[in-house]
């Protein structure tokens, strides 16, 4: 059986994953429709993202371990801020049209990997941010993501 990478192998390094989203929130606060809900966000925050999707692909534990991060705490970050469906697929727009411009791989497989995971986080950030509360248990693990695998179908509690 021949060896598999992880995505985050697949896909390079932390630098990878770091360019990607340096890149992807220049133009997410210029952007008309996006640029007003990340206009305050932390300096720290294009890291933290690229080091929790990185995570979530396989890479090291930088989000959990130098971050402080978890994945509760990420839910945490989009509870009550009332995101609409518009916004969630510009953002997907964007990060897509990044892809491309900073030259993530390409392949079929690896960007059908990556768009999916892209899709189901960005629909559970606009679900649970019509929440008052966090959901998730603190305990509860970070998600990891592969070549294809899903979840099931979508059963809140």
């Amino acid at each position: 059986m021949k060896n598999i990478p992880t995505l985050y192998e697949w896909a390079g390094d932390m630098k990878t994953f770091e360019t990607l989203f340096a890149a992807f929130y220049e133009k997410v606060l210029k952007d008309d429709l996006l640029g007003e809900v990340f206009s305050t966000m932390a300096p720290e925050h294009v890291k933290q993202v690229a080091h929790f999707v990185a995570e979530v692909f396989g890479g090291e534990q930088l989000y959990t371990r130098e971050d402080k991060g978890s994945h509760a705490i990420m839910i945490g970050k989009h509870i009550g801020k009332m995101l609409i469906e518009e916004k969630r697929q510009r953002w997907v727009q964007l990060l897509l049209q990044t892809a491309d411009e900073v030259g993530l791989k390409s392949d079929p497989e690896f960007r059908s990997a990556f768009v999916g995971y892209i899709e189901w986080g960005t629909r559970l950030a606009v679900i649970n941010s019509q929440l008052t509360e966090n959901p998730m248990n603190t305990n509860e693990p970070m998600p990891k993501w592969g070549w294809g695998e899903t979840g099931g179908p979508y059963l809140p509690d």
